[in-house]
């Protein structure tokens, strides 16, 4: 990732929770759903729907919603080890890695996303800043969940995120 890639960047945060807590919460709909969407749902090779606390497979593709975002994203689980690594087809806006590691006794979350369109200047604003500021927040809900308890999110359906 070179210094004024607009094609990649990677974050980092540190969680004072077990490495098999952070990744169950990126690998189930019910983990998903308490920090990250409104909602989460898996399709399975075979077509059937992932149960709700099912851990996700390479394979598997995805339907997700936000709250207080009229979108919906498509996308494919590309790589899901189980253990500290996930990587998925992030709709049109790229790939992601999430990669664990214990430290400390906690866990060490990196996130990397490459591959994001950015040939213009609304793809760079919409893709690679929109994603970029996107994610800051979502690993800083999952610090509050899993640290505090408490979700930041705004829940409430009758007010729409602005995108202005």
């Amino acid at each position: 990732m070179a210094q004024n890639d607009w094609s990649s960047f990677k974050q980092t945060m540190y969680y004072k929770v077990p490495l098999p807590i952070v990744y169950k919460t990126w690998a189930t709909r019910s983990g998903l759903e308490s920090f990250f969407l409104s909602q989460a749902e898996f399709t399975k090779a075979d077509g059937s729907i992932r149960d709700y606390d099912s851990p996700i497979q390479a394979g598997d593709t995805y339907k997700w919603r936000w709250f207080g975002y009229p979108v919906e994203e498509y996308g494919t689980i590309t790589e899901a080890n189980g253990v500290d690594t996930i990587r998925f087809i992030f709709g049109e806006a790229g790939m992601v890695t999430i990669s664990l590691r214990e430290e400390q006794g906690g866990t060490y979350l990196t996130l990397i996303q490459e591959q994001v369109p950015c040939e213009t200047d609304d793809l760079k604003f919409n893709f690679r800043i929109g994603c970029a500021t996107g994610w800051t927040f979502y690993r800083a809900n999952l610090k509050a969940v899993l640290e505090g308890g408490m979700d930041l999110r705004n829940k409430n359906p009758d007010i729409e995120t602005p995108n202005d």
